[in-house]
């Protein structure tokens, strides 16, 4: 079984993630760690847990999702992962540093990709990726059926959804990726969000007002 370990990070409130499962194999998702202290806490949690970092891997390549990509990628020697249509978004991060006057280390290039469908491993767990566009070009989440919950960037969140008006982003297309993508996954399916608290499909199907069972 999967244990999700949340951390919130950064001036964005981006929530990074830690999967680890019994074999104390981990995945890093989206880490958001900017200061010195939002790097030990992390790697504390790492170190206390006595965890293995096996993969890092971003949902989407805004600035929030990935401040910590350097620091993570050379402490555990790990090659970034990302699905290939955010290679534009990634290489836009120095210029939306300056535009947002937050000084970054530079995100090491993607040299693995992440394709819809593709299996993402570690330990004896499976997750699933689902291509969830229009938050940003090629969003990627990843289902874990086994365990009934999705990481799902910022598509969904609890009583909202993911902004449309950065390049890339698009409204219908956003809509469409959660009815069509997320939706289906069953209502008991937990969501883990890259902003605020966790939610549920079924809650948001009933009572979110993009996206609830009337509208």
């Amino acid at each position: 079984m999967s244990t999700v370990a949340n951390f919130t990070f950064n001036p964005f409130q981006e929530n990074t993630y830690i999967l680890y499962d019994e074999t104390k194999e981990c995945i890093v998702i989206d880490p958001g760690c900017y200061t010195q202290t939002e790097r030990d806490e992390l790697t504390n949690f790492i170190e206390a847990n006595d965890l293995k970092p096996v993969r890092l891997i971003n949902t989407h390549c805004h600035i929030d999702h990935v401040l910590g990509n350097k620091f993570i990628a050379e402490k555990y020697d790990l090659e970034l992962e990302i699905h290939s249509g955010e290679i534009p978004v990634l290489d836009s991060l120095e210029h939306v540093s300056k535009t947002y006057g937050i000084p970054v280390e530079l995100s090491p290039d993607a040299s693995k990709f992440i394709e819809e469908g593709d299996e993402v491993k570690f330990g004896n767990t499976t997750l699933k990726t689902l291509l969830t566009p229009g938050h940003s070009p090629a969003s990627i989440s990843f289902f874990c059926e086994a365990d009934r919950y999705v990481i799902a960037g910022d598509v969904l969140f609890y009583g909202s959804i993911g902004r449309t008006d950065l390049p890339g982003g698009n409204f219908e297309t956003l809509i469409r990726s959660i009815r069509e993508q997320l939706f289906p996954l069953g209502d008991d399916v937990r969501v883990y969000c890259g902003h605020g608290p966790a939610t549920s499909i079924g809650y948001e199907k009933d009572t979110n007002p993009f996206l609830n069972r009337q509208s």
